[in-house]
Parts: C-alpha cells; structure tokens; sequence
C-alpha cells in the first residue's frame, strides 16, 4: 500500500521546503498530491487548487507549509481530508490545532518531513 501525502503549501517556486518535500516524497515512492494557492507544478505533477477544497480519499499524512496565521481558514477542511496525521513543519507550529486535532484522534508531529524522509522516521511512523 501506498501512503497518500497531501502538501499543503505546496509552491513551485524550487527554493520552498515545500517544493523540496514533495520531490522527496516522490523520490521515497510515496504518493503525494500538492495542494497550493500558486498556479504549476512540481515534479510533472500539478499544484492543486487549495481554495477548491478538493475531495480527497484515503489520506495517510498531511504535511503542513502554511504559516498558522493562515491556517484557521483550513481548519475543517483539513480535518474532514481525516489523515491519519499531520506534520508541523518548522515555522507552522500551532498548538490551538494541534490540540483540536489531536481531540479528534488524528496525529500531529512536530517535525520536518525532509529530516523525517532522509532519517527513515517519515516510513516508520507511516508503515
């Protein structure tokens, strides 16, 4: 089975963290759906629309690259997406979600996905 990743934040700029995660991902051979406010594509795959709030099934792990300023606005939709858990990358710590989250029985990691991909953490937790 493959683990869906969802990129929130995910920018086609090669300089993001973002952009860098979801090549990695890939790279790692999961399955990775970019969602972003930015028109283009990482990787031959292209940035979803956040602000359609897409449907997505079966969503392993979300991996956070919004600042939490911004977050409060996709706060239900990330919840109904229902992962499994939801990494906070560096700079987009937020305790007021994480603490909702975690009520709803869903994961939170404070972390980096890159550090968590190139260490074997992000699989272990994942598998």
């Amino acid at each position: 089975m493959k683990i869906k990743t969802v990129v929130i934040g995910a920018s086609p700029n090669v300089n993001r963290y973002s952009n860098r995660a979801v090549n990695s991902l890939i790279d790692y051979g999961f399955e990775v759906i970019p969602l972003g406010i930015r028109r283009g594509g990482i990787a031959g795959i292209d940035i979803i629309n956040l602000r359609e709030r897409p449907h997505l099934e079966n969503v392993h792990t979300i991996t956070l690259y919004i600042n939490p300023g911004n977050q409060v606005e996709w706060y239900q939709y990330i919840q109904n997406l229902n992962p499994e858990r939801i990494i906070f990358n560096p700079g987009t710590e937020n305790p007021e979600f994480e603490n909702r989250l975690n009520h709803l029985g869903i994961d939170t990691i404070k972390g980096c996905t890159l550090v968590m991909l190139n260490s074997g953490i992000y699989q272990d937790v994942a598998g």
